[in-house]
């Protein structure tokens, strides 16, 4: 009864004198429920419309959200020009949601934990400043002033993809650049710094230029990631005759590239497959639990899987499930976003997909297959008004659990179904009144405004951060759960 609201209530008209008791109290009114067009087929063809309750709630006025109201922190690295004009040099249309890794072109904002003391901190790259980062204070706040972290490149190319990841073990971020020779690393300094450095690449592979095969950004995907499980971050590449991996040594060195690739499947040209960036996800996962990574795509049939053996070879693909391709009406892989996440703990990895009708997960077995996929929400699918060029959705886990929860930022703001622990999600809720489409959401757009979901304060929580045309927006986690009916 811990935190059950009571009432005193009279009971027992008959009696002689008036009686009374403590009763539960009438469930607080946290939601209210929403209406969507939901179609009608009939048996000539035609299709209609009709309202229909959502499975989706609005929030109640008197509901407690989890996160606090959208405020402007910080009045740089916005896209306004008083804020520093910040804008993608890819803003042309050109898209690189095909890269799996957070990559970034020149003029992206992103977070990172630029110092190693747990709290993410801003990461702007721009051609005349070169990569730069205000710090976080650790309450929800940065720094005002920009620091330097990588001086400008004497020609830096609009090609180029940055990230910030720890490639040596030390704790400390190093930024990695997969540039036209190839991929160059920049290790940290005493001074927090990544010095600018002549020289050779550290490999000369998965660079856009022809010298370092002529990787490009809308076709071949690339991961930074530990694919064997010994701790050090590797580097995977999708070509178009297949899968090329260069493993990291304990001296920290990558491999070269053998003469041909590890997996002749997975790649562009259709010897290879036929995979697409735009249509066709593919992912690195544990599927099996021995710590190596596999490969899981999503073709036009559905999901084709390749695991990794003791050696580090990997099998030749089978296909494994009917579903999640764009013969089930998984169109793009922008459309419908794919993951491999454990939805519970401790088990194994599973799919979850946005569908066209919602949520969509394949459970993990633990041997490189799947059950078959369940719809387990009727939200943040196509059915429910969610777009690619509108939405943005992600899995994060809101509460600290170990479990990913959804976040989905839509219309009126961002979204939240918190995961019920078992794989299974609660009705979404709408947690904050800003970073969303709508005008009094904020007009936030795909294209213009990034928005993020990482701890700034170093408490364990994610926030939500987001780069608006003034500035750098924050909405605290309050960490409060819901409450539903």
């Amino acid at each position: 009864m811990e935190d059950t609201r009571v009432v005193l209530r009279e009971y027992d008209d008959s009696a002689e004198s008036q009686r009374w008791r403590f009763v539960p109290a009438e469930p607080r009114r946290t939601s209210d429920p929403a209406l969507r067009w939901a179609p009608l087929s009939h048996w000539n063809g035609r299709r209609s419309w009709r309202l229909a309750r959502s499975t989706a709630l609005r929030p109640a006025p008197e509901a407690t959200p989890s996160f606090s109201d959208m405020l402007l922190v910080l009045e740089r690295f916005g896209s306004d020009q008083a804020a520093g004009g910040w804008k993608s040099t890819r803003a042309d249309g050109r898209s690189h949601r095909g890269q799996a890794a957070p990559w970034a072109w020149v003029g992206d904002r992103l977070l990172a934990d630029t110092t190693g003391a747990g709290q993410a901190d801003i990461v702007g790259l721009k051609p005349a400043k070169g990569a730069v980062t205000a710090s976080s204070r650790g309450d929800g706040t940065f720094q005002d002033g920009e620091r330097v972290l990588h001086p400008p490149a004497p020609s830096p190319s609009t090609e180029d993809l940055w990230t910030l990841a720890d490639t040596t073990g030390d704790g400390k971020p190093d930024a990695v650049v997969l540039a036209a020779d190839g991929v160059r690393r920049f290790l940290q300094d005493e001074a927090g710094t990544f010095a600018l450095t002549s020289g050779e690449p550290a490999l000369k592979a998965f660079g856009h230029g022809r010298q370092a095969g002529g990787w490009l950004a809308d076709k071949h995907p690339r991961f930074l990631a530990d694919a064997t499980g010994d701790g050090r971050l590797d580097i995977v590449g999708f070509h178009d005759d297949g899968v090329w991996i260069s493993l990291q040594d304990e001296e920290g060195k990558f491999a070269s590239l053998a003469d041909e690739p590890v997996l002749r499947a997975f790649g562009h040209d259709e010897k290879a497959g036929g995979w697409l960036a735009d249509k066709h996800p593919r992912l690195l996962g544990d599927t099996t639990g021995d710590g190596r990574l596999d490969i899981v795509g999503f073709h036009d049939d559905g999901v084709w899987i390749s695991l990794q053996d003791e050696d580090g070879t990997f099998a030749d693909p089978l296909y494994i499930l009917d579903d999640f391709g764009v013969d089930q009406g998984w169109s793009t892989a922008g459309e419908h976003p794919r993951f491999l996440a454990g939805t519970t703990v401790g088990a194994a990895a599973d799919i979850v997909g946005f569908g066209p009708q919602g949520v969509v997960v394949a459970r993990g077995r633990g041997d490189g297959t799947f059950d078959a996929a369940e719809l387990v929400l009727n939200d943040f699918g196509l059915a429910q008004g969610w777009t690619s060029d509108r939405h943005l959705r992600f899995l994060a886990d809101v509460t600290g659990d170990g479990t990913p929860d959804i976040v989905g930022f839509g219309d009126e703001g961002v979204w939240v179904a918190h995961n019920r622990g078992d794989g299974r999600f609660e009705q979404a809720q709408l947690v904050c009144r800003g970073f969303g489409y709508n005008d009094d959401a904020g007009a936030w757009r795909v294209g213009r405004h990034p928005r993020f979901l990482a701890d700034i304060t170093g408490d364990g929580r994610v926030d939500i951060v987001g780069f608006g045309g003034p500035g750098v927006y924050v909405a605290r986690n309050l960490f409060r759960r819901f409450r539903t009916r």
